[in-house]
């Protein structure tokens, strides 16, 4: 079985090794959402700390899809030369890089976004008391095209993968979540309807940037809550995400969030989610969750329940966790023999 240290090949790049900083939130970002000096300096160092993938916090691709008020942006044209800076540093510090393509739905307020908040119904999210306008079916191509459109900036910019979002209540989790979709049309009821949005939006993407780019999908495989998504269904979903054509699937968590409350304390939280959704695709997993410790880590890898592993939290702690974890696993194997 490979492990932490060793590279992952796919049809379409390989990755130095199994290590992911996943995409986090840093809200460094100009008013209009584009990159930054202190962007350059954060992702150049975690980057130069070892990882094989950076996956760039998410990128809001319409105005009506902003969550905060200094997010990233790829919504426009003219964001393409600090986004092209950006993908050149990460690269140029030794990590593929990846963009994460949002729109936040439901997930954000109307002082952000200058808009009504949209989701797939009028349904609030948990733990949210504002409810959202329901999408109306002619809307739902203009955002389509805005994911597109965004796919085509990243590209532009020199990213070598993109990520779309599809967990932690933002747009596309929304649609897919039973407890939040009760449309009667063409997108809502069935896990094949309520999966559509998802599926269109890959197949723009991918219509956009070709087939032998890689794609990547970050899905929220479980909402944790009663009505939410669950395994089995997400298993279903899972397959028709690989089918549709995505190379590799971000499993983290769905309407719950990335750091349920319920799971505080506990290393590898959604660990046992990738493991579910591994088994029924045939395509690279990531496993995230409070990964704190490389022996842990490695033996995620080691023991098949994964085959990527994102590790957050601590490399904004220690940007150089990667390397000194390949260092303790390296060494300590080499002390086993």
């Amino acid at each position: 079985m490979p492990s932490l240290s060793d590279p992952l090949v796919t049809g379409k790049f390989e990755l130095k090794n199994r290590i992911v900083m996943p995409p986090m939130a840093n809200d460094m970002a100009t008013p209009d959402g584009a990159v930054t000096d202190n962007h350059i300096e954060h992702y150049s160092e975690r980057a130069r700390g070892g990882p094989g993938l950076v996956i760039v916090e998410h990128s809001y691709i319409m105005p009506s899809g902003r969550m905060t008020e200094k997010q990233l942006g790829i919504h426009a044209d003219r964001l393409v030369p600090g986004l092209t800076r950006l993908a050149g540093a990460i690269r140029e510090a030794g990590a593929r890089c990846a963009i994460q393509l949002t729109h936040a739905g439901a997930n954000t307020d109307e002082s952000i976004c200058d808009c009504t908040p949209a989701g797939p119904s009028e349904l609030p999210l948990p733990g949210r008391d504002q409810k959202p306008r329901a999408l109306k079916r002619e809307e739902i191509p203009e955002i389509i095209a805005a994911y597109e459109s965004a796919a085509g900036r990243a590209v532009d910019a020199g990213f070598d993968t993109i990520e779309i979002h599809g967990a932690h209540g933002f747009l596309l989790n929304e649609f897919v979540s039973p407890l939040l979709n009760n449309r009667t049309d063409d997108y809502g009821g069935s896990a094949e309807n309520r999966m559509r949005l998802p599926l269109e939006v890959i197949a723009a993407v991918l219509g956009k940037v070709g087939a032998d780019y890689p794609l990547l999908y970050r899905f929220g495989a479980g909402d944790f809550i009663e009505g939410g998504l669950d395994i089995d269904e997400a298993r279903k979903i899972a397959r028709a995400l690989a089918g549709a054509g995505i190379d590799i699937l971000d499993i983290s968590g769905g309407l719950c969030g990335s750091r349920p409350k319920m799971f505080a304390g506990v290393q590898g939280f959604f660990v046992p989610l990738a493991q579910s959704i591994k088994s029924a695709v045939d395509i690279p997993v990531i496993a995230v969750g409070g990964i704190k410790d490389p022996r842990y880590a490695n033996s995620v890898i080691i023991d098949g329940k994964a085959d990527l592993v994102a590790v957050g939290r601590q490399m904004l702690k220690n940007p150089a966790w990667a390397r000194d974890a390949l260092m303790e696993i390296n060494s300590s194997g080499a002390q086993q023999q």
